[in-house]
């Protein structure tokens, strides 16, 4: 699969993705660190192919940003704060997601649980 990863995750992920067999680049990569939302999701579009990774609810808002204008948005909700705390929930949440189907979808991540829209 391909990723973005958002600015608010540790950059660890993307090495740990790579490592995994993955393609992930972040926004610090491509400069689009603290670009708004909009930018955010363009960079993300269908075009790019790239599920973005991302701690920020406001991207999740389907409202805003339906399932058709992104290639995949997983949305991580660590019990945790603090960049050692959510490297922490990554790598164990990690594993049962890489086995979903995160194309075209809302997935969010939480510490029991894992829901998918789309």
């Amino acid at each position: 699969m391909k990723f973005k990863v958002d600015g608010n995750l540790p950059g660890k992920l993307a090495a740990g993705l790579h490592t995994l067999g993955h393609a992930a680049d972040t926004v610090f990569d491509e400069g689009l660190a603290g670009v708004v939302d909009p930018a955010l999701m363009d960079a993300a579009s269908p075009r790019e192919y790239r599920i973005l990774l991302t701690l920020d609810k406001g991207i999740a808002n389907l409202d805003r940003f339906s399932l058709e204008e992104h290639s995949g948005v997983v949305l991580f909700r660590p019990a945790r704060s603090g960049r050692r705390g959510v490297l922490a929930f990554m790598r164990e949440r990690l594993p049962d997601l890489l086995e979903l189907d995160l194309r075209h979808r809302l997935t969010i991540v939480g510490s029991t649980r894992i829901r998918v829209r789309g």
